[in-house]
Formats: structure tokens, sequence, C-alpha cells
């Protein structure tokens, strides 16, 4: 089996509730061949969620101890529900040559940056998606149609403090139509697998460069000019 020419992008893609940043990992998992990270949950599933799909669903039991044996790649609480990535989800497919992208909570993403493995932290990407206004926001969490009043002013107040981390991101988007999200996301992963930091040196690339006589016989004297 050939080796990938690259290490795989880890692209974390964070926003407040409502914001796209979901749809936007979906679609460029199917049409750019990204692996998406299904993150663990011990939040009950909306209507038509399906496990393994959408999220692991998984008893606070199961979840806490996963964590305990160091399953999680990263984990917290949001919401009053913990959420976390599986290692497994991540390192083989980045190992690989894959992208992986994530939909992760502020929390989240901060544990992945102060990750002590320089594998990992050379592979992120992040990216923040911000919602065009605070109205939008509601108008999508009524659309959805799964929150009580009481749910509803806790994604609102949780969405205000979440937006104030944007800054800590190296990309930032402002919503517009969901085509126009996943075109300029693309973008970004497009120039971020170009990053030379990524890049395996081509194999025979430097047995073809033949190596430079620097002995001094060979320097003119015009150029000793220069020194």
């Amino acid at each position: 089996m050939s080796r990938p020419d690259r290490i795989g992008i880890l692209c974390m893609v964070s926003g407040p509730t409502a914001s796209g940043k979901t749809t936007v990992c979906r679609k460029a998992r199917d049409v750019e061949n990204c692996a998406y990270s299904i993150s663990c949950t011990t939040r009950a599933p909306r209507e038509g969620e399906v496990n393994g799909v959408d999220y692991h669903f998984l008893t606070k039991e199961d979840f806490m101890h996963r964590a305990i044996h160091g399953d999680f790649l990263e984990w917290a609480q949001v919401h009053g529900n913990c959420y976390g990535t599986l290692k497994s989800e991540v390192v083989a497919h980045l190992e690989a040559g894959r992208d992986v992208v994530m939909d992760i909570d502020i929390q989240g993403a901060q544990l992945i940056r102060g990750c002590d493995d320089p594998f990992i932290r050379n592979a992120i990407v992040d990216v923040f998606i911000l919602p065009p206004s605070m109205e939008e926001i509601k108008n999508r969490l009524s659309g959805r149609g799964t929150e009580t009043d009481d749910q509803m002013r806790l994604r609102l107040y949780n969405a205000l403090d979440e937006m104030k981390h944007w800054r800590e991101y190296r990309y930032a988007l402002v919503s517009d139509t969901p085509e126009r999200d996943l075109e300029r996301f693309r973008s970004i992963l497009h120039c971020e697998r170009m990053r030379s930091s990524r890049m395996r040196t081509p194999e025979g690339l430097l047995g073809d460069i033949p190596a430079l006589d620097l002995s001094d016989d060979l320097v003119s004297s015009d150029q000793s000019e220069l020194f």
C-alpha cells in the first residue's frame, strides 16, 4: 500500500446552537470524502436521530467508564449533558491521510488545542461559524420544535457566551445559505491541505537532487567579491 502524501486535517468546527455547523460538517463529509467524527453523548436522541449515525448515545455510566479508561480525545459537559470524541474516530483517519471534520463545542476545541500529542496539534484546523443574527438563531430553534421554552432560553443564553470565543479560531464564517457556507468551508479545506507542515516528502525526490559542491575552489573571483 502506498504511503499517503500528507497527514489528514483535523478540522474542528464550532459555533452556537443552530449556527449551521452540523450541516456544514455533514455536507463536507459527502462532497470532500472527509470522515465525520461522530461524537458520544449522554443526552436523549431527538426525533429522527440514529445511534451511530448522528451520535453514539451512551448512558452516563458507560460514558464515564470510557472517560476513565482514556478512550476520549476530549470530553466535556455541555447543556447538562456529556459529549466526547473517541480517539478511534480520529487518529487512524489522520494517519491514512484522510481529513476528519468534527462538530465540537468550545470546551472540546480548547482541550484538543491543548493536547500534548504533536501529531494531533499539527493536524488541527479550527473554524467558528457565526449566525447572521440572534433573531435567526431563534427562528432556527423554533423551526426544530424540539425545545421547551426553558430549554430555548438556556440555549440562547449559552449561544451568547459561546460567541465570545470566536476569535480563538483561525477561521470564522458568518452563516449564509447552506450552499454558500459549504463553498467557503471547502475553500478552507483546500488551502489547508497544501500546508507544507502536513506534507510528506515525495518518495525519491531527495535522491534525485544532486549534492552541491561548496568547496572554495569553485567560488569564482566575482562571487568572492560579494562577501
